[in-house]
């Protein structure tokens, strides 16, 4: 295997120069200045002490810039994850304490196994199970439940922590009366700044000076002490090694929800890396490798006291914006990283948990994507319902309970789908050999001594009885006057047994009522299935035609009486 294939840096390094070098710097930086406040907020939310969120943003980005396909991708701490950290973790332990974070490192490992082992055996399409409106409802719901989580440091109030919505809504009503005027003046202050100053350019490090403001505020006005609380001390230096747990009942109560962290995870990551490399045309993604990319990320970060990371939606764009080139500018983001854990981290003190709270709350506000409901609520009422209710059951019933119920409706619908294909009554164009759906044509031609359909989609044991059932119905209106049955089989793409035991089925029946049953158009894997089963020898050599209008004219007497299946294979030979 060639080198560039397991490290593709090594690839977009072939033609470096300095051109692509400043371009990088300056994403890189820019990057890095806006990951240390998002980091030390993300953090939070994963119920884990800010400087866990800058120990996340070492070694996984190091490992991804060396391993990822994508070159603008920008991994590391994100919302939904550390959410999904959380809302899994703290049913196992105290959220702060030492168990905790143990358990949220560990988590790291796994999401990374199972990431890593997707890849290797190229299983990324799994994540095609979750579809479009489902991740929408879902993102928008957990975005409430985030941005609704941050009241307690906005609000300087003590509110329990919950993963469900109206529980917090509750608590922050009943408690308002509580509520420091100076935390909700320094967070409404942080929430303004972030908003205006992106207004001014996207790519302003807005969320920093944020926090720059509320440290001067907290310092200037001794906030502090009128009970403005502030992240207080944090660690100098890099995360030591450290070996994650490794005991069976651990790994085994983690099992589910690192499933659902890695896929979750892993779709939102190759959901943005897609749409930023749509604007880039100088390298391809690779799914797979992605794959292996995050996996091993997340794998060597909980080595080094990180918990579950991805690529994230806004530093991604941030970092393209900036210009960033490969992947060396998350290395030089990384670089950013490390000088600030080894010389700044005392700068951050007197940072209030306020403006992480502004931080985090802008953020992920703007992942309510309330435009994609009101385009399918207009466009698609199914697709809309399905976002509906994986909104609601993810606010309602909990962040896992709601990706169990999405799966299972993307999966439910798909089956519904399949099981229901749609199915087209033909009739011709007058003046022409074209065969068209008569409902939606208004001058095409049936004849009432022919019922010929079309069945648009595979052909299996989960809709042969629904085709059975529809074939029925639409005999019982032609019954006294038909002479054959032509199915039109461009649009089958395949056949199973279930099926050709009820096509045996329909052949038995229709030829004692004296009806002709006629397949025409049909690609090389089905005529194969059914040459195997022997239906291509009960049905005759004089059944299986290249188009409705050559069948037509046999039925009419003007066909070649001396065809037969095998000439009909080689006129179309696909």
């Amino acid at each position: 295997m060639k080198p560039a294939k397991v490290f593709p840096i090594l690839e977009s390094l072939k033609n470096y120069n300095g051109s692509l070098f400043r371009s990088d710097l300056s994403a890189g930086l820019t990057v890095a200045v806006m990951l240390i406040p998002q980091g030390m907020a993300y953090a939070m939310i994963a119920g884990l002490p800010p400087i866990y969120g800058l120990y996340a943003s070492v070694i996984p980005i190091l490992v991804y810039a060396l391993l990822g396909t994508s070159r603008q991708l920008a991994v590391g701490p994100v919302a939904m994850v550390s959410l999904l950290t959380a809302s899994s973790v703290s049913m196992l332990a105290e959220s702060g304490t030492d168990q905790y974070i143990m358990l949220a490192i560990t988590l790291a490992l796994l999401v990374g196994i199972i990431q890593f082992l997707l890849g290797i055996f190229r299983l990324g399409f799994l994540v095609s199970f979750l579809s479009h409106p489902v991740i929408s409802g879902f993102t928008s719901a957990a975005a409430l439940i985030i941005g609704f989580s941050q009241l307690k440091h906005l609000l300087g109030i003590a509110i329990p922590r919950s993963h469900y919505v109206h529980e917090i809504l509750i608590e922050a009503f009943r408690q308002i009366g509580e509520t420091n005027i100076y935390s909700l003046l320094t967070g409404v202050a942080g929430i303004l700044i972030i908003i205006f100053l992106k207004r001014i350019h996207k790519s302003f490090p807005s969320q920093l000076v944020a926090v720059i403001f509320g440290i001067l505020a907290v310092r200037l006005f001794s906030l502090e002490s009128r009970g403005v609380s502030v992240v207080g001390d944090i660690p100098a230096g890099l995360p030591e090694f450290g070996m994650p747990l490794f005991e069976i009942s651990v790994l085994q109560s983690l099992m589910p929800a690192a499933l659902a962290i890695a896929l979750v995870s892993f779709m939102e990551s190759i959901a943005v890396a897609k749409a930023i490399q749509a604007r880039h045309k100088d390298y391809k993604l690779d799914s797979n490798q992605e794959l292996i990319a995050l996996g091993m990320a997340n794998i060597a970060g909980s080595f080094f006291k990180s918990y579950p990371v991805t690529g994230g939606f806004s530093r991604t764009a941030v970092n393209d914006q900036a210009g960033a080139r490969t992947t060396l500018a998350s290395l030089i983001s990384v670089f950013g990283i490390v000088l600030t854990l080894f010389f700044f981290t005392n700068l951050f003190y007197f940072l209030p948990n306020a403006i992480l709270a502004s931080v985090i709350m802008v953020a992920v506000f703007g992942l309510i994507d309330y435009k994609e409901a009101l385009h399918l609520w207009h466009s698609d009422r199914k697709d809309f319902t399905m976002l509906l209710v994986s909104f609601i059951a993810t606010l309602f019933l909990g962040i896992e309970q709601g990706i169990a119920i999405g799966v299972l409706l993307s999966l439910a619908i798909l089956v519904f789908n399949t099981s229901r294909p749609h199915i087209a009554v033909l009739g011709k164009i007058p003046g022409s050999s074209i065969y068209r759906n008569i409902e939606r044509f208004d001058n095409v031609i049936e004849d009432e001594s022919l019922l010929i359909l079309r069945f648009d989609g595979r052909l299996y044991f989960a809709n042969c009885e629904y085709f059975k059932e529809k074939l029925d119905l639409l005999y019982a209106k032609k019954a006294d006057s038909l002479k054959a049955i032509i199915i039109s089989g461009e649009s089958i793409n395949a056949i199973d047994s279930s099926a050709i035991h009820m096509l045996k089925d329909l052949h038995k029946d229709y030829k004692n009522k004296n009806i002709r049953l006629i397949f025409t158009g049909l690609i090389g894997p089905v005529r194969d299935a059914l040459k195997r089963s022997g239906l291509v020898d009960k049905l005759g050599n004089n059944a299986f035609f290249i188009n409705v209008n050559e069948a037509v004219e046999d039925i009419n007497g003007n066909g070649d009486k001396n065809r037969d299946f095998e000439q009909y294979t080689m006129q179309s030979n696909y």
